[in-house]
């Protein structure tokens, strides 16, 4: 923890990868006992990194996909929950709307490196299948399919919303 006693939290950027078909890729990270949570491309701010400069180089090395323009930041979320990410007391991430053409996603990281950050297979999604998922696996944020539909039929906000986990 921070000296003044405020929750240390871990910068994040992540990535809203939509495709044409409104597809959303996702990763799978393994959480307990079978049970994953699919979340979207992104990561940790390094020290030093801006979070646009962050996001680029996540989705790079996670999917291998290279952004040409500065995408919109759509929403902001903090998190505190000591034990959330080991070494922090919680999250606060950036979420950033990326529009682009259907791809098979390849990084720069390879298998074993992808599944030393914990991330164990990706898959593009439709906002209907995430609606309607039954499973035990879950979404992060937990309501992804009401966000992302919200913002794919309204279009981005003027600033940031603010979501829950």
């Amino acid at each position: 923890m921070p000296d003044d006693g405020s929750p240390r939290l871990r910068p994040g950027a992540r990535a809203l990868v939509v495709d044409p078909d409104e597809q959303i890729l996702l990763l799978r990270v393994p959480v307990d006992d079978g049970v994953s949570v699919w979340i979207t491309p992104g990561g940790g701010i390094e020290t030093g990194e801006s979070p646009l400069d962050a996001l680029r180089r996540e989705l790079v090395e996670e999917v291998g996909l290279r952004l040409n323009d500065a995408p919109t930041h759509v929403w902001h979320q903090e998190h505190v929950e000591p034990g959330h990410i080991e070494g922090y007391d919680g999250v606060v991430n950036d979420y950033f709307l990326v529009h682009t053409e259907h791809f098979a996603p390849r990084g720069t990281m390879t298998p074993e490196q992808l599944r030393a950050e914990l991330v164990y297979g990706h898959r593009w999604w439709g906002l209907d299948e995430i609606r309607s998922y039954a499973g035990t696996d879950f979404f992060g944020p937990r309501r992804l399919g009401h966000l992302l539909g919200s913002l794919l039929r309204d279009g981005p906000p003027a600033m940031p919303i603010p979501i829950g986990l």
